[in-house]
């Protein structure tokens, strides 16, 4: 619903804006026709005239009994018809029945005067139903049943209807369970409605009243105006109102306001912005500031922009600004944004051909280290040039594959303790040629590289401090990498019925040989992204899976698959990168890639001879049910040092259960200790009619404390929908609990503040 003129929240809902990769288009639905084809085929201008009893006077038509008149676009019932052929006038009385063959209305009333040539009428006591053509779009409640309408008269004229003194509804009647009841209604089918001081009644409880409120019927239900007011409360910020303003630009561009005032903290401000400057180019962005007088404030900036380009070229971007930590932790609705302190923005022009791919790359990559006012790390690309081939034949019939990777740019690192250049030069090369040999069920994919980078600035390590140096630093190394996948292995058993027709057991095992050499300055390189993390290694990865696939009917499926693999390093050093009290202290935190592409935990705190044993175990047993565990075993502490564990549980796609764990069990120097449990369980979904309940929640065994729980009770009737949301907050500086309520009315939306993008399922 929205106020005069206001579209947005009426035919969306509350708007939200998702970012990341772009998802795949989705096919815009048809909407509904309900065209009716008349009973009997006329020319344009033909009119058909029946009755029991027929006099003609005149012009006049006297009709008596069953009478009717029809032309190509309506047909009119009624007791007793008089018609005019001269002037196309229609008098009718008892039982009138209108209905109009283009969009399927019908009209009931007592009485009606109507003209023909004029397409004006008047009928008074009126009812009647008409279908408005609305999609089908994703989390929107909706329903078969027309709109009903009525009233103690209405008139239309031309293609417009006048509703006087009546109420409209689109629940099933004679006992909806929402109406919307004012003096006059004006409706255009496929334009627009306009109900004038109006009151919303659930039930037979007035719950909102509208000066003006208008609904789009069109296929661009784009109008400007106010929003329709909201209310809500926190324990931290106080009671919340909220109003906004629509502004429909034009066809390609909008933009969306909304202020909302917290009696404890001060006004928060949201603009949401909409563009589609060119053709193929599509624009959004949100805007959010706080004026917090506890001085908590910040803004925020999202972005994100999708543009197809002449000649082969596309631009995508993804802008992202936070003013401080601070103000994320304390505004945020999202618990996994509150704990998360990067805040990344890209943006890049590329061209793919058959073989290469030439990008412009524009970046900016902000961490925040802790609460403290301007205690991050700031990494910018302005620009990296990126040329890149992948494998292709060098000649044909010789099986030697050459691919590159290259890259030129300037760079810049900022923190508090140091700051390069704010152009810092880097340029590295990175071909690579790649050979396949396949005998009696072997595979041994050989590969040699070199590396060549060059940076304009350096820097020095020391246990207290990094200094910046403007001496140049150029590195050239070499890589062999050996792949060596073994012939599989399996056997196919009967299994127990549950688990279908065959089962399928499939060994599969290799090893992986990778020897780097060169690298001889690793600490001398400025930190910018994984380029300067790349280090001498002579090391082999010996990996084993074991899966099961299972035949149901004419359907196979991984049922299950356990892969273990662990590293084994010749140069427990890594070229002398790794070693004992380089930092200052007994034990040292060292990234190398080498470890990167093992687990995405940390374990190099000082040299050593073998990584990890690091296993994943994948289940997905039957329909419905999917678990992973994944699993660090140290051998080096004889200790499980991270794992984390997730169980899906889906039943008729109505009940849902989620278990999941996550702990870590790391030396400080490495990873914090961490224990976490969390759980969800919901039945139904946001648009299924009757009841719909969730609950989720956070517990945090390392501190005791349970940092966030969410739950939420959606009740649906045939035509509008309630959901109220409670939860409460532990994390940072937050200590809140919330309460958010949402009114859905099918096939128009919903309003409240329980936005779409914070519906539990």
């Amino acid at each position: 619903m929205t106020l005069l003129a206001a579209a947005a929240a009426a035919q969306t809902g509350n708007p939200s804006y998702v970012y990341g990769p772009t998802p795949p288009p989705t096919p815009t639905p048809k909407p509904r026709i309900y065209k009716v084809q008349p009973p009997v085929p006329l020319a344009e201008r033909e009119v058909l005239i029946q009755g029991v009893k027929q006099m003609k006077e005149g012009p006049w038509y006297r009709l008596r009994g069953g009478s009717q008149v029809q032309t190509n676009s309506f047909l009119l019932k009624a007791d007793d018809i008089d018609y005019n052929e001269d002037t196309g006038d229609v008098q009718a009385r008892g039982n009138v029945y209108l209905q109009h063959f283009e969009n399927g209305e019908e009209l009931w009333a007592d009485r009606a005067e109507y003209n023909l040539d004029d397409e004006a009428g008047k009928f008074w006591n009126v009812h009647g139903e008409a279908h408005l053509k609305v999609p089908v779009r994703p989390a929107l409640l909706t329903t078969t049943s027309p709109f009903y309408f009525q009233g103690k008269w209405a008139e239309r004229l031309k293609e417009k209807y006048i509703l006087h003194d009546g109420f409209i509804t689109d629940c099933k009647m004679p006992s909806p369970w929402w109406k919307l009841r004012g003096p006059k209604f004006v409706i255009i089918p496929d334009d627009h409605a306009i109900g004038y001081r109006s009151i919303f009644l659930m039930r037979h409880v007035p719950l909102f009243y509208f000066p003006a409120i208008y609904k789009p019927l069109g296929e661009e239900p784009r109008r400007s105006g106010f929003l329709t007011p909201n209310i809500g409360n926190s324990s931290q910020r106080g009671q919340m109102f909220g109003e906004g303003f629509y502004w429909a630009i034009n066809r390609s561009y909008d933009i969306l306001y909304r202020a909302q005032y917290f009696t404890e903290r001060g006004f928060a401000h949201s603009v949401n912005i909409s563009a589609d400057p060119l053709q193929n180019t599509k624009i959004t962005a949100e805007i959010y500031g706080v004026n917090d007088r506890e001085h908590q404030g910040g803004l925020t900036v999202q972005a994100h922009l999708i543009s197809d380009l002449p000649d082969g070229f596309y631009a995508r971007g993804d802008i992202n600004y936070l003013s401080s930590y601070l103000f994320r932790q304390a505004w945020t609705e999202s618990y996994s944004e509150a704990i998360s302190s990067e805040v990344h923005s890209t943006g890049f022009l590329a061209k793919p051909f058959q073989y290469y791919s030439l990008t412009f790359v524009f970046q900016r990559l902000e961490n925040f280290q802790s609460l403290t006012p301007n205690d991050k790390i700031v990494i910018r690309k302005l620009p990296d040039i990126e040329f890149n081939a992948r494998d292709h034949l060098i000649w044909q019939g010789v099986p030697i594959w050459l691919s590159w990777e290259a890259s030129s740019g300037l760079l810049s690192r900022g923190e508090l303790d140091y700051r390069t250049a704010n152009f810092v030069e880097r340029t590295d090369l990175y071909p690579r040629l790649t050979s396949s040999l396949q005998w009696k069920g072997f595979s041994l994919v050989p590969s040699v590289a070199a590396r060549e980078t060059f940076w304009g600035e350096s820097e020095t390590q020391t246990p207290n401090a990094v200094q910046i140096l403007s001496k140049d630093l150029n590195r050239t190394a070499g890589e062999v990498d050996v792949d060596l996948r073994l012939p599989s292995l399996f056997r196919v058993y009967k299994p127990p019925k549950w688990m279908g027709d065959k089962l399928k057991h499939v060994i599969e095992a290799g090893a992986t040989y990778k020897y780097v050499t060169g690298v001889n300055d690793f600490r001398s390189a400025i930190l910018f992204d994984a380029t300067e993390i790349f280090s001498n290694t002579n090391q082999v990865e010996l990996w084993i899976t074991n899966r099961l696939y299972a035949k149901r009917g004419d359907n196979v499926q991984e049922v299950l698959s356990w892969d273990v693999r662990q590293d084994r390093y010749f140069d427990p050093t890594f070229g002398g990168v790794v070693t004992p009290g380089w930092c200052g202290t007994p034990t040292c935190r060292n990234v190398v890639s080498s470890s990167i592409d093992l687990t995405a935990y940390d374990f190099l705190d000082g040299p050593r001879s073998y990584s990890p044993v690091v296993s994943t175990l994948r289940m997905s047993p039957m329909p419905g049910v999917s678990a992973e565990w994944r699993a660090d075993f140290d051998p080096l502490n004889d200790k499980l040092t991270a794992d984390s564990f997730v169980l899906y549980y889906y039943f008729k796609k109505i009940y849902g259960l989620s278990i999941g764990q996550d702990s870590l069990r790391y030396d400080p120097v490495l990873e914090g200790s961490a224990n976490q449990v969390t759980g969800g369980f919901h039945f139904g979904s946001d648009t299924r009619r009757g009841w719909n309940a969730g609950v989720t929640a956070l517990y945090d065994l390392h501190f005791d404390t349970l940092r966030d729980v969410m739950s939420q009770v959606t009740y649906n009737t045939d035509c509008c929908g309630l959901s109220v949301q409670y939860g409460k907050w532990n994390v940072g500086v937050r200590f809140d609990t919330v309460f958010r309520l949402s009114l859905s009315i099918a096939n128009i939306g919903s309003f409240g503040t329980l936005r779409k993008q914070e519906q539990m399922f």
